[in-house]
C-alpha cells in the first residue's frame, strides 16, 4: 500500500491515541525508599505504613489508579547516603520505577536529588526536611510533600518570638541541623527576638553537658526572658537537658513537634508553646478522621508525626497520575504537579511552581500533661494555613 500523507497522519494519531491505552495496562510502578534501619528507623516505619494507608483510601482498597495497578517496592537505604543514591539508581535504572518516593533523613535525600536529574524521573521527597532540598541543591524533577526547615522555623519562630525573648539554638550537626538554624535565625529576626548563640552537636550525641555549657554561659549574659530553642531529629535530648536545670538560671526550654514516643519527654514541660507538622487530634477533616480510625483499629495506636507524610506522598502520587489520565511520562507528570492541590489528612497541599515546595498549614500548640495519656498532648491553639506562611523561595536556577 502507498502511504499517503493522509494515511501517515491517521497512523501517528492513532498511536498517539494508544499510549495513554498501553500505560493504563501496566502497572504504575513506585519505589518507596526509607531509612528502615538505622536511627531514623521509626520515622521511616511510620512513613511507610502512612503510604500504604493513603494509597487504599485514595482508591477505595483497588490500589489502581486511571486504570493502573499500583505496585510498591520498598526499599531501604539504612540512613546511609550512598546507600539511598545507589538504590534509587536501580530503581530507576534497573527494575524502571515510573515515580520514587523517600528520603527519611535529609543526608540520604540529598544525595539522590542527583540521580533524578540524571534519570529524568520524579523524586517526591517524604519527609526529609532540609531547606537545601527545594533550595540550592534542587532540580525540576524534585517535588517534597514533607515540610521544609523554614516552615518549621516560621512557624516556631512566631510561636516563642517576640521583643525582649533572646534564644539560643541546639541542633545536630548536618543538614537538618544547620538549613533548620539557618530558617530559624531568619524567621526568628523579624518577630523582635534576638539569637544569641548556635550550638551544634554530632548526631549521636548522648551527653549534653558541654554543649548545655556552653549556651547557659551565652544565655547568662544577656537580660530579658530567656529561651533555649532545640531542634533534633532522632532521641530527643529534653529530658538531658532539663536534668542540667536550666532553670536555675531562668532558661526555658522550648521546642517544635515530634513523634508520639519523643513527646513522652515533653511531659517535664507543661504548657510549653511551639509549632508542630501534625498531631492526630488538630487537623479536621475527612482524610484524617479515616487515617485515625483505621490506624487505631489496625495498630491499637493512633497515627503519628510521619504516618500523615506517607499519606500525604500518596496522596500526591494518585492526584498527579489521575490528572494525567495514567501517563507517566516525566514532562506530563511535572506539568501536572506544578501547582497542584490536592488533600491530605493536614489539610490541603499545593505544590509550588517555583521550587516544588509543597505549601502546607502548621499548627501552633502549648503543652498540656494528661497523667492517663503516655506522652505530652500538644493542644492545638492555631492553625498557620498557607497564606500565613511566607517561606522563601530559595531555589537559585
Amino acid at each position: 500500500m502507498k502511504l499517503t500523507r493522509r494515511t501517515f497522519t491517521s497512523s501517528v494519531a492513532a498511536v498517539a491515541l494508544m499510549r495513554p491505552a498501553l500505560a493504563q495496562g501496566k502497572p504504575l510502578k513506585v519505589a518507596l525508599i526509607a531509612d528502615t534501619t538505622g536511627p531514623l528507623e521509626a520515622y521511616a516505619k511510620q512513613t511507610v505504613a502512612g503510604f500504604k494507608l493513603g494509597l487504599e483510601y485514595l482508591t477505595k482498597g483497588a490500589m489502581t489508579v486511571a486504570g493502573r495497578k499500583i505496585e510498591v517496592i520498598e526499599k531501604d537505604s539504612q540512613t546511609k547516603p550512598d546507600v539511598g543514591r545507589t538504590i534509587l539508581a536501580e530503581a530507576f535504572g534497573d527494575q524502571n520505577v515510573d515515580i520514587a518516593v523517600g528520603g527519611t533523613s535529609s543526608a540520604v535525600a540529598l544525595a539522590m536529588l542527583p540521580v533524578a536529574e540524571e534519570y529524568k524521573k520524579v523524586l517526591i521527597v517524604e519527609p526529609a526536611v532540609a531547606d537545601s532540598i527545594t533550595g540550592d541543591k534542587w532540580n525540576r524533577y524534585i517535588f517534597r510533600t514533607g515540610r521544609n526547615s523554614s516552615q518549621d522555623a516560621i512557624s516556631n519562630a512566631v510561636a516563642i518570638g517576640k521583643p525582649g525573648v533572646v534564644v539560643a539554638t541546639l541542633a545536630q550537626d548536618y543538614a537538618f541541623g544547620r538549613d533548620g538554624v539557618k530558617a530559624f535565625r531568619d524567621a526568628l529576626a523579624a518577630t523582635g527576638a534576638k539569637l544569641v548563640h548556635e550550638e551544634y552537636a554530632p548526631v549521636q550525641t548522648t551527653d549534653f553537658t558541654a554543649p548545655a555549657q556552653r549556651i547557659f554561659d551565652a544565655l547568662g549574659k544577656e537580660q530579658g526572658e530567656k529561651v533555649l530553642f532545640v531542634l533534633w531529629a532522632g532521641g530527643n535530648p529534653l529530658a538531658a537537658l532539663q536534668a542540667l536545670n536550666p532553670g536555675r538560671l531562668g532558661i526555658k526550654i522550648a521546642t517544635g513537634g515530634n513523634i508520639l514516643p519523643a513527646m513522652a519527654a515533653y511531659k517535664a514541660f507543661p504548657g510549653m508553646e511551639g509549632a508542630t507538622y501534625y498531631y492526630y487530634q488538630i487537623p479536621k477533616n475527612a482524610a484524617n478522621d479515616w487515617l485515625v480510625a483505621e490506624h487505631q483499629k489496625r495498630f491499637n495506636s493512633p497515627p503519628d508525626f510521619f504516618t500523615a507524610g506517607g499519606f500525604s506522598a500518596a496522596a500526591a502520587v494518585v492526584a498527579a497520575v489521575t490528572r494525567t489520565n495514567g501517563d507517566t511520562d516525566t514532562e506530563k507528570l511535572i506539568s501536572a504537579m506544578e501547582g497542584m492541590e490536592f488533600d491530605t489528612p493536614k489539610g490541603k497541599m499545593m505544590f509550588r511552581k517555583e521550587d516544588h515546595q509543597a505549601l502546607q498549614s502548621m499548627f501552633g500548640f502549648k503543652i498540656k500533661v494528661d497523667p492517663n495519656v503516655a506522652w505530652a498532648i500538644p493542644e492545638g491553639t492555631k492553625e498557620l494555613g498557607i497564606a500565613d506562611m511566607k517561606v522563601p523561595i530559595q531555589n537559585k536556577r
